[in-house]
């Protein structure tokens, strides 16, 4: 029997990703991770996290997965993980109700900020979403077609960024964004991922994205007027300030 959630209290954060699974609670100040990559199947994942947050306690599970999802469902497996997460049954194996959102999409909804934004993930790929008075689209907008046979994702991706220098790679988000906010008329754009970081300017309308977004937008799942949620007191940053979050790789206990 499925667990019924009647009272959302406490909610568990997990951001999957190709090198860290990073997870905060929401009445936990020290955030935790550890390594991931291609042989992290979703029940390791989930063993880990449970073991990495033993004590913690929380009633739900909201997790930002690393490829596309469907009405809440994976439908298709990652490229740096492990295999069998399409199907996996992620609330038998926590134990709580679970929602599972693709990892750009969930970073949008912490970003969001009211009217119709448009969030672009400047990471290993291309993340995006749009969310319109609320209501969160999960795009790929990284697989469309770009030019000579390539995709987005190829030119605005990691890999893009390392092969095109950053100022050539500068210029294609710039152009890249001017063209999405014509076809999608957002009231403005947020950036996000990591290589955000490597942008010198900003076009018009738009912002970077936080850390802590992420863990918001998780938060945020499970409510439905989000507008005013938060990212619970102490824990905004710690998220920040990576350096002194647990790993399990180097450190011996949290704190």
């Amino acid at each position: 029997m499925k667990p019924k959630l009647e009272k959302i209290v406490e909610i568990l954060v997990v951001d999957v990703g190709g090198s860290n699974v990073k997870c905060v609670a929401s009445n936990h100040t020290s955030p935790v991770r550890f390594k991931s990559g291609p042989t992290m199947t979703p029940d390791l994942m989930v063993r880990n996290v449970l073991e990495i947050t033993k004590g913690w306690r929380f009633d739900a599970v909201s997790i930002g997965y690393p490829g596309v999802v469907c009405r809440g469902r994976i439908v298709s497996e990652p490229h740096n993980l492990g295999s069998g997460w399409i199907g996996f049954d992620f609330q038998a194996a926590f134990g709580r109700p679970v929602k599972t959102i693709n990892d750009a999409a969930m970073q949008a909804l912490g970003s969001y900020e009211g009217g119709k934004m448009l969030f672009l993930g400047l990471g290993t790929g291309l993340g995006s979403a749009l969310i319109v008075d609320g209501v969160v689209a999960e795009l790929e907008l990284g697989h469309l077609h770009y030019s000579h046979g390539h995709i987005y994702e190829e030119y605005l991706g990691n890999q893009g960024r390392k092969r095109l220098g950053n100022r050539k790679w500068r210029d294609k988000v710039m152009d890249a964004v001017e063209g999405f906010r014509q076809a999608l008329l957002p009231d403005y754009i947020v950036l996000g991922g990591g290589n955000a970081s490597f942008l010198k300017r900003l076009p018009p309308l738009t912002r970077r994205g936080e850390n802590a977004d992420a863990f918001l937008g998780g938060f945020r799942l499970w409510h439905k007027q989000f507008e005013n949620t938060a990212v619970p007191t102490g824990i905004a940053c710690s998220i920040t300030d990576e350096e002194n979050w647990y790993d399990t790789t180097t450190d011996k206990d949290p704190a």
